[in-house]
């Protein structure tokens, strides 16, 4: 997986915009954000679930970069003063930190246009053909709006200062958080040759890592340290959000997200190919530390 994080990186910035003396400050934005680093969790899956289904690494990777540029672009937005109003982002000042609110919009709005520009690329449709181009722009469409992330993060918004119980903070977080997780799934198995089944199993592998990680993300809000999560702990509290640390204790949702990741990990049994990596995946995303 490390060889495939330095291909993501490298593939990642060809497709920004040339600078130049007029948008040269909004492509810099762009690209603060785009390579902050981060875990690339949802392009790494796009590219996994291809090689699992037959597919080329190089004909997914169009696809694993537009879902890591609208996760990236979502970040950008989530930091503004109107939504989290963060000054981290992964050890580094926040992207309206160093280039302003107006410009990070912009920024978060270019790469989330960005996206469909790299799925439907020249590129894109020799690798993959038309008509697998046309299905992951649909993927991404549908993710990324009002029945995906943009629907899970208005509900986060609103829960603020209510009190929520678990099934409303799953439901939030299969959109917010899952949706794309699962788009990753979907996409690499557009990239590749996947079975119906296949991709039944491929969503709910990214079903249960998705939460699981969500779970993982709200017991790091509590246990960890600035220094160690890059960005700033105890927020969940500050904003006066419901999260599953909070409702069902410490030591139940360490137990939830364990059994999460079995079921994670057994759903890849109907794969033939060797699904280790998905298997160490899943693990470490369940034991990270940041």
């Amino acid at each position: 997986m490390s060889e495939l994080m330095k291909n993501i990186e490298m593939e990642l910035v060809s497709y920004l915009p040339k600078k130049d003396e007029y948008i040269g400050n909004l492509v810099s934005s762009m690209e603060y954000s785009l390579t902050a680093g981060g875990k690339r969790v949802r392009p790494m899956l796009v590219l996994e679930f291809a090689r699992l289904c037959s597919g080329r690494e190089e004909a997914a990777m169009p696809f694993a970069c537009a879902l890591e540029m609208i996760h990236t672009y979502s970040l950008i937005h989530d930091d503004l003063p109107c939504m989290d109003n963060d000054d981290l982002r992964r050890g580094k000042p926040t992207n309206h930190k160093v280039y302003g609110e107006a410009c990070a919009l912009l920024a978060g709005s270019g790469l989330l246009t960005l996206a469909f520009e790299a799925a439907s690329s020249d590129k894109a449709v020799a690798l993959n053909g038309a008509e697998k181009c046309l299905a992951a722009v649909r993927v991404l469409s549908e993710i990324a709006g009002a029945e995906g992330m943009l629907g899970g993060q208005i509900i986060d918004l609103e829960s603020e200062g209510k009190k929520v119980d678990a099934d409303h903070l799953r439901i939030m977080d299969r959109k917010k958080t899952g949706a794309l997780i699962i788009g990753a799934a979907k996409l690499g198995c557009i990239a590749g040759d996947a079975t119906p089944e296949q991709t039944a199993a491929a969503v709910s592998y990214a079903e249960n890592i998705g939460l699981a990680f969500q779970i993982i993300d709200d017991i790091l809000d509590v246990t960890s340290s600035t220094e160690e999560l890059g960005k700033p702990v105890g927020s969940d509290n500050e904003n006066d959000k419901s999260t599953y640390a909070a409702l069902l204790g410490i030591d139940e949702c360490r137990r939830i997200s364990k059994e999460l990741t079995e079921k994670a990990k057994a759903s890849l049994d109907i794969f033939e190919g060797d699904t280790t990596e998905l298997k160490k995946f899943a693990d470490y995303l369940l034991n990270r530390e940041n």
